[in-house]
């Protein structure tokens, strides 16, 4: 069953037909939100919201362990992640979408791992490509017969947050090359890859980085932007989710 988490813009996904809402609990603690059930045009789907909804969890305290041990528990074979995101490349417009195939971890201080504690051997897992590549392809191919611009590939740059980043920060980053940012890109896409659920994200450019720009970044521009490009983003999921096979 494929599972759908929802960042910033999507706490709640239109167009699901509601068959249930469970408030669960795991060993790692209670979930950002409820796990909901649900289907589009008879296909069974998982959603979550990923800052708890009403969206009041920020992107360092979310507990990533929870919200994928849950979505596991429920029956998730796959997972698609939505990420609202700074665009670096130059290629990058807001409202606009990629689905990237690599990322690079700047985050700190996060529970970024199932193997930490009590264990009988110490467990590496191979992260080379950090995002599953038949599911990247199904977004890729349902955002072309959706006739979606989107950018195909691209690497997400994943910051601490709260705050939004320096622009002596982006300007690193691009040094480094990475084509978006967000705040929530991990340690989600390793804990899914630690138990077996293949991943992909779709990123919505929201704003362009600090100081690739003469515009200060406000909260007015991401949320006009997160309004134009989450039909999109709905639309690419909705698609997606009808062809998905376990």
């Amino acid at each position: 069953m494929l599972a759908i988490i929802g960042g910033t813009g999507l706490t709640q996904m239109e167009g699901l037909n509601v068959v249930s809402r469970q408030q669960v609990s795991t060993q790692w603690g209670e979930p950002s939100a409820e796990i909901v059930t649900g289907s589009i045009e008879g296909k069974e789907v998982l959603f979550l919201a990923r800052h708890g909804h009403p969206h009041r969890i920020p992107p360092h305290k979310v507990n990533y362990r929870a919200n994928i041990q849950a979505l596991k528990d429920a029956g998730a074979t796959a997972i698609i992640a939505v990420n609202a995101v700074g665009g670096i490349h130059p290629e990058c417009e807001p409202a606009g979408l990629m689905i990237p195939d690599q990322i690079v971890d700047y985050t700190w201080g996060r529970e970024h791992t199932f193997f930490a504690d009590d264990l009988d051997e110490v467990v590496h897992i191979d992260f080379s490509w950090p995002y599953d590549e038949p599911l990247r392809q199904l977004l890729l191919k349902e955002a072309a017969n959706l006739q979606l611009k989107v950018m195909d590939k691209g690497v997400y740059g994943a910051t601490q947050g709260p705050r939004l980043e320096t622009a002596g920060e982006i300007q690193r980053m691009k040094r480094d090359g990475c084509d978006i940012v967000g705040m929530t890109g991990m340690p989600e896409a390793a804990l899914a890859r630690e138990v077996e659920l293949p991943y992909a994200c779709v990123a919505l450019v929201v704003n362009m980085a600090a100081g690739l720009t003469d515009e200060i970044i406000t909260m007015a521009e991401i949320e006009e932007a997160l309004h134009q490009g989450m039909g999109k983003v709905l639309n690419l999921l909705s698609s997606s989710a009808k062809v998905y096979q376990d």
